[in-house]
C-alpha cells in the first residue's frame, strides 16, 4: 500500500484495558484504506485529568493510510464508539482512546483535527511508546525526533506493562 505514514496513539483505562486495545487494533487493521505497521510495547501510566480514574494502558501504532486525514479520524472515532467509548467530560475515563498523532508530516488545523497532535510533544505517555516504535520520526513543527522530544522529560510514570499470566 502506498498512502501516507500515520501514527496513532491508543489508550484505555476502563474494564479489560488490554482487550480494548487489542480489539481497537483489530478494527483498525480491518479498515479499507489503512494498513497497520508496528505496534509499540504497551505501557501503564497514571491518568491525566479528573481524579478517581484507574491507570491507563498506552501504545503507539504506525501504519499507512490512503484515507484523507479527516476520513481516517472519523473511522477511528467509529472504532472508539463501537468499543463503548462515551464522550463525556474532557480527559475522563474511557474504554478506548485513539488519537491521530501524525499523518505524513502534514500541518493541519481544522475544527476537531490538528496535525500533528497538539500535545504529543508534552506527553511522556505518548513519547515513550512513540520513541520505542519510531525513534527517528521527526515532529513537523518542532523539527525534533521522537527520541529528542523525550530527552529530559520525566518519564518515570511510564512503566512497561507486564500482563499477569
Amino acid at each position: 500500500m502506498e498512502g501516507s505514514r500515520v501514527l496513532i496513539a491508543l489508550g484505555s483505562n476502563l474494564g479489560d484495558r488490554a482487550g480494548f486495545l487489542l480489539s481497537g487494533l483489530a478494527r483498525l487493521a480491518a479498515l479499507a484504506g489503512f494498513e497497520p505497521g508496528r505496534l509499540s510495547p504497551i505501557y501503564e501510566t497514571a491518568p491525566v485529568g479528573p481524579a478517581g480514574q484507574g491507570p491507563y494502558l498506552n501504545a503507539v501504532l504506525t501504519g499507512r493510510s490512503t484515507l484523507p486525514p479527516r476520513e481516517l479520524l472519523e473511522e477511528m472515532l467509529r472504532v472508539e464508539a463501537a468499543l463503548g467509548r462515551v464522550r463525556g467530560r474532557r480527559w475522563g475515563p474511557r474504554t478506548l482512546d485513539l488519537d491521530l498523532l501524525d499523518y505524513g508530516g502534514r500541518l493541519l488545523a481544522e475544527p476537531g483535527l490538528t496535525l500533528p497532535h497538539p500535545r504529543l510533544h508534552e506527553r511522556p505517555f505518548v513519547l515513550v511508546p512513540l520513541a520505542a516504535v519510531a525513534p527517528s520520526w521527526r515532529h513537523p513543527r518542532l523539527g525534533k525526533t521522537a527520541a529528542e522530544l523525550l530527552e529530559g522529560r520525566d518519564a518515570s510514570g511510564v512503566r512497561p506493562w507486564k500482563p499477569l499470566y
